[in-house]
């Protein structure tokens, strides 16, 4: 499965898709849900358009990573490099799938339905505690070989599940949407 879905994404040079994000702190209480349509384009060029919370914006431009989330911090916008090299960047599904058993340790979980159809779902194991997560779960689709779902444990104990949904590989992407400028009024934090 996993050599499947590292197939899949070598072939796949573009990628829109729905997406459902749930992130569950334990420190904080309820669920938080965010929804909107993903973009991302190899090697470097992701974003995440939210719909709920309409507004908020993931951008990687290929050299800098832009974070405006106006529902939760109004008035400014993180910004933080790219490195050039030893990392997949910001891109959701490469991190996991591109040289999975060199970064991996990985073990079958089961196979798993949705709307989408079967599913095998891969556990991951960092072998660099240097990540920013202690462990992630692939859903790997069966028909297509694309990852459907990532579900991660960060390191400070948040869970964060991504579901992708109308996932359509290499499809025109406009390039409007790798782009990010500051609002009027919104102050750039370096990072």
């Amino acid at each position: 499965m996993l050599d499947r879905a590292s197939a899949a994404y070598q072939t796949t040079q573009t990628l829109t898709a729905r997406f459902v994000q749930i992130i569950t702190n334990p420190m904080v209480g309820e669920p938080d849900t965010t929804r909107g349509q993903l973009f991302q384009q190899r090697p470097s060029r992701f974003a995440m358009r939210f719909t709920d919370p309409a507004g908020d914006r993931i951008v990687a431009d290929g050299r800098y990573l832009w974070l405006y989330t106006p529902s939760t911090a109004p008035g400014q916008v993180i910004r933080s490099r790219i490195p050039a090299v030893g990392t997949t960047g910001p891109n959701l599904v490469g991190q996991f799938v591109e040289r999975p058993h060199e970064r991996y340790t990985a073990r079958y979980v089961r196979a798993d339905s949705s709307g989408a159809g079967w599913a095998d779902v891969v556990a991951l194991t960092p072998r660099d505690s240097a990540q920013p997560y202690t462990s992630a779960m692939i859903w790997v689709g069966r028909g297509d070989g694309l990852v459907h779902r990532v579900d991660i444990v960060e390191s400070g104990g948040q869970e964060r599940s991504v579901r992708l949904s109308q996932l359509r590989p290499n499809a025109a992407v406009p390039a409007k949407e790798f782009r990010f400028t500051a609002p009027v009024g919104v102050r750039v934090v370096d990072q």
